[in-house]
């Protein structure tokens, strides 16, 4: 092969590159954003819906954009997160903490530009205060 050929294909390859550009899934967004939200102190669990949950169940793994929508362009992203909150974490500090994770980290990793990260609660874990409650219990069984 001709070596002005195989420069021709090679600049007409780069060019197509740097028009197309780099194309991030939605999905490698969310899974991002799963784990930054997941490091959150007060989390209790993601809120997904319940397809993803019988797809969890079923495949036995956990599922990181559990509970994570995005909507992503080309230049910015918008994040919805669900939650579930532990009882007694006080809010407002857990969904500043998630809003500034996630934003930090997809724009690290991806180097799009987030534009809204909206935190969504859709409940409260009780389970700490039933644990609470059954160790005071048995301490006051064993006094």
């Amino acid at each position: 092969m001709d070596e002005n050929k195989v420069d021709e294909i090679i600049n007409n390859e780069e060019e197509i590159n740097e028009a197309q550009g780099i194309k991030i899934s939605n999905e490698v967004i969310a899974i991002i954003a799963g784990v930054a939200v997941s490091e959150v102190q007060g989390v209790s669990s993601m809120s997904g819906s319940f397809a993803g949950g019988i797809t969890e169940a079923i495949k036995g793994k956990k599922n990181l954009a559990k509970g994570i929508k995005v909507e992503a362009t080309d230049k910015s992203a918008k994040i919805d997160v669900n939650i579930i909150v532990e009882y007694g974490s006080r809010i407002p500090d857990i969904a500043f903490e998630i809003q500034n994770r996630v934003k930090k980290s997809v724009e690290n990793m991806t180097g799009i530009k987030v534009s809204e990260v909206n935190v969504h609660v859709q409940g409260v874990n009780t389970q700490v205060l039933t644990n609470e409650q059954q160790e005071t219990n048995q301490k006051d069984i064993n006094e």
